[in-house]
């Protein structure tokens, strides 16, 4: 079965009953998990990036808007038992050691995931190590040689996804093919695709190309506030729904004579079979 994971991320805008709504959302679309995103701001953003001019709902001020979609680790795990009550696994991309620390004091996730921007971080990959958690990494923004090294400093991968760092993903930036590839070059670990394309399209040809993984950003609205809502879906349930009959339709391979056939060569063949 494809593991489909519903990244709420920051589409919550910091209101705990819109990621409860989106939690919800991800379970009616028979998801397996929800993701979200854990940062220390003083630790990722330097003080005159936390400084500069930013309008938005929360203030004037990059600092203000990213406290604003910051939920404290006792949001976390108020938001894990939700989502573990609906049968989602819970899932955080951290940003900083410090993060990683308070999600294994506290949260019991399934999986580390590793953000694209945390690829090639390697005190983080191997404070990730220690956590004995297993890891799924994308590998938007990666060269080949960055992506190797990456997979060489985790001890516990077990999922690589696909994808593009763009917000939305333009058609010619997609690049399902290179879901082939990491099979080719990693057959011993799981390829998916994370996506950030806008439609469904993109979803549904990597289910075809043989993704085991799935991740898409889920929103209640495109139009809301956010960097990443333009990227976002909003009907989950149509495309987890695509992503579950496409794996169904993929079949096992094998040429086989299904029964219904049979009374159709029967009707309209002359020469049943070879002799």
């Amino acid at each position: 079965m494809t593991y489909i994971i519903s990244e709420i991320g920051i589409n919550h805008n910091g209101d705990m009953d819109l990621a409860k709504y989106l939690i919800q959302k991800s379970a009616d679309a028979d998801c397996n998990a929800v993701k979200f995103q854990k940062r220390t701001i003083e630790l990722v953003y330097s003080k005159e990036e936390l400084d500069r001019p930013r309008e938005s709902p929360w203030g004037e001020t990059n600092r203000q808007q990213k406290e604003g979609l910051e939920f404290d680790i006792s949001q976390h795990k108020e938001l894990q038992d939700y989502s573990q009550d609906l049968g989602l696994d819970y899932i955080i991309s951290c940003w900083d050691l410090n993060s990683l620390s308070e999600v294994e004091s506290i949260l019991d996730v399934k999986y580390h995931k590793i953000a694209s921007a945390m690829a090639c971080d390697k005190e983080f990959l191997h404070a990730l190590n220690g956590s004995g958690k297993k890891v799924v990494l994308s590998v938007g923004m990666c060269s080949n040689s960055e992506i190797e090294k990456t997979v060489d400093q985790i001890e516990n991968l077990e999922h690589i996804l696909c994808c593009t760092s763009t917000y939305p993903t333009k058609r010619e930036e997609v690049n399902l093919a290179h879901i082939t590839t990491l099979k080719e070059k990693y057959p011993q670990y799981k390829i998916g695709f994370s996506n950030h394309y806008n439609g469904h399209a993109a979803c549904l040809g990597a289910t075809a190309l043989g993704a085991e993984c799935i991740e898409f950003h889920i929103t209640k609205d495109r139009a809301m506030y956010g960097s990443d809502q333009p990227a976002s879906i909003q009907n989950a349930a149509s495309l987890v729904s695509g992503i579950r009959g496409i794996k169904i339709m993929l079949g096992n391979g094998e040429k086989v004579v299904f029964e219904g056939e049979k009374s159709i060569a029967d009707k309209l063949r002359k020469v049943n079979s070879w002799s």
